[in-house]
């Protein structure tokens, strides 16, 4: 049976079992006892699995996208311009998210006392660092990008100074090309590569987790979970939609001079591939040729912008981590200031970069993220029923990015005088 139904059997039997045991018995000892020695500790065994892989993945992933744009070979113009597009289009997906969820607010809805005694009954780690924050300063927060340990930042789960220190890391090792960084740079490959295989058995174990998370949060408060549950993916689908129905067409518009349904009917068979493996890396050689011979951009173009982007160029994934995050925070009643939703939005775009490409890749960052604001992480299981679908989504936002960039970039080396004859974006 293919793990998205397994993982769907598993949100409806969690959910439902949960709904019922909250009407039925809603007060009996039994099932907080339930709840505290089988499916709580189900639901903390897989994020801790998620938590052990969060730091050796983020790390190799922004050292080698680092090392990959900064390639002597191929990096100038191309490379500048394709780093140039990640950055302003993931930090605009992220804005739209955010915007989205702070004006929709689907988080919002349970009484503020049920929030906080969620809260206060969640992850002990969580309520620590949501402590250790209180009155913490705008310069503090800065410098605090910077870590005087790294190993003890990861040790303290400091997502966004372990990033500080890989990116720091990766643009060293693109200037120091010996023996030793090609061997050092193959070795952090390697550790990407068991990291992936790693979050492949651990997302093995999702339905029994979705199942116990569920059932954990449905049986404390009934059915209004679920309720909320569909605001959150209603608005996740429309920033979504957002950013790639109206965004993306109008830089292609603007930058790219392609129309964006001629875009749209050349690239559909990379974005129904996408759509249906929920993996960027898995559509890559899809991408690579549709987006050359539909799209009519330049192989070398082509293989740089969209093989790069397969591994960073996660726009549709930084918007719904943005998106999950402010969700939960207003689920669990964390207010978050506009300084810390800032630096929400600059731990997507690294994290954007830092997600493995495959389908469950984003999970870990959420939960670290969520980690470093006070957020109990035990509320990603809430997300872990509709993830498949919702990936699928973003997935398509992604390789949609990836395709557009190619365009957009294709046409300005092709202004430079650059790009081959063959360019022809069609006009219509």
């Amino acid at each position: 049976m293919p793990l998205h139904t397994r993982m769907l059997i598993g949100f409806i039997v969690g959910a439902g079992a949960g709904v019922l045991a909250n009407f039925f018995a809603g007060q009996a000892g039994w099932l907080d006892g339930l709840i505290h020695y089988v499916t709580d500790p189900v639901g903390q065994l897989f994020l801790r699995l998620l938590f052990m892989l969060v730091m050796p993945l983020v790390f190799s992933a922004l050292v080698l996208g680092v090392v990959e744009i900064g390639d002597p070979r191929s990096l100038g113009r191309i490379g500048g311009k394709t780093l140039l597009w990640i950055l302003a289009v993931t930090t605009v997906a992220v804005t739209i998210g955010l915007v989205c969820v702070n004006l929709l607010e689907p988080g919002r809805g349970l009484p503020q006392e049920v929030g906080q005694t969620l809260l206060a009954a969640s992850s002990e780690r969580a309520a620590e660092v949501a402590g250790r924050r209180e009155g913490v300063s705008g310069i503090q927060i800065l410098l605090n990008i910077v870590p005087r340990n790294p190993v003890q930042a990861a040790a303290n789960g400091d997502l966004i100074a372990v990033m500080f220190f890989a990116l720091m890391f990766g643009i060293a090792a693109t200037v120091v090309r010996s023996d030793g960084t090609r061997s050092f740079v193959s070795a952090v490959q390697g550790v990407y590569d068991i990291c992936l295989k790693l979050i492949g058995w651990v997302i093995q174990l999702a339905p029994y987790a979705v199942a116990a998370l569920l059932f954990s949060i449905t049986a404390k408060l009934g059915f209004e979970v679920l309720v909320q549950l569909a605001r959150f993916v209603g608005t996740v689908v429309l920033a979504l939609g957002i950013h790639f129905f109206i965004v993306i067409p109008l830089l292609l518009r603007v930058f790219g001079g392609m129309s964006p349904l001629a875009f749209f009917r050349g690239a559909e068979p990379a974005l129904l591939t996408a759509f249906s493996t929920s993996s960027s890396s898995a559509t890559l050689p899809t991408t690579l040729k549709v987006t050359e011979e539909n799209l009519g951009v330049p192989r070398r173009v082509v293989r740089f912008v969209c093989t790069l982007g397969a591994t960073a160029n996660m726009n549709g994934t930084a918007l719904f981590e943005g998106i999950t995050v402010l969700f939960l925070a207003q689920f669990f009643g964390v207010d978050l200031s506009l300084g810390q939703q800032v630096l929400v939005l600059m731990l997507c775009i690294l994290g954007g970069i830092g997600a493995a490409s495959v389908p469950g890749g984003s999970l870990p960052v959420i939960a670290m993220i969520l980690v470093m604001f006070g957020i109990p992480p035990e509320g990603i299981g809430l997300i872990l029923g509709v993830d498949r679908f919702l990936d699928m989504c973003r997935t398509v936002v992604n390789v949609g990015g990836d395709m557009a960039g190619s365009v957009v970039i294709g046409r300005s080396e092709a202004r430079a005088g650059i790009a081959t004859a063959t360019y022809s974006p069609d006009a219509d």
